[in-house]
């Protein structure tokens, strides 16, 4: 479960924290993602979850490979900037992310575009 440290083996690891007042659990999980305050996510796939309960509070420890996905418009917002101004699914898409997702923002600058074009 836990991985020795500092010449400890995992047994001797987890006595110790117990003798602390940590308890330790894996949660087994297929994927975790952690949603980033810039809107981004990092994706987890097949991470080793443990649950640490250190007198009360609760931790969570995730470790393994994990890649990074940038924002993406949802399928309303898509769907909704495409009727708007009869624009295909990759034009809505790409004015939503020049937009920074605003859905208003995006509509206009495609009919400033469709009226100067």
């Amino acid at each position: 479960m836990i991985p020795g440290i500092g010449g400890m083996n995992a047994r001797q690891m987890q006595r110790l924290m117990q003798q602390m007042g940590i308890k330790t659990s894996e949660i087994d999980a297929s994927e975790v993602i952690v949603k980033k305050a810039d809107g981004s996510e990092l994706v987890f796939s097949s991470p080793q979850v443990v649950l640490m309960d250190i007198q009360g509070q609760k931790m969570l420890q995730v470790s393994g490979s994990f890649t990074e996905r940038e924002p993406s418009p949802s399928e309303e917002d898509i769907k909704l900037v495409s009727e708007q101004t009869g624009c295909s699914r990759e034009e809505a898409i790409a004015a939503l992310k020049e937009a920074d997702g605003e859905v208003a923002s995006a509509i206009m600058r495609l009919q400033e575009k469709r009226g100067s074009g």
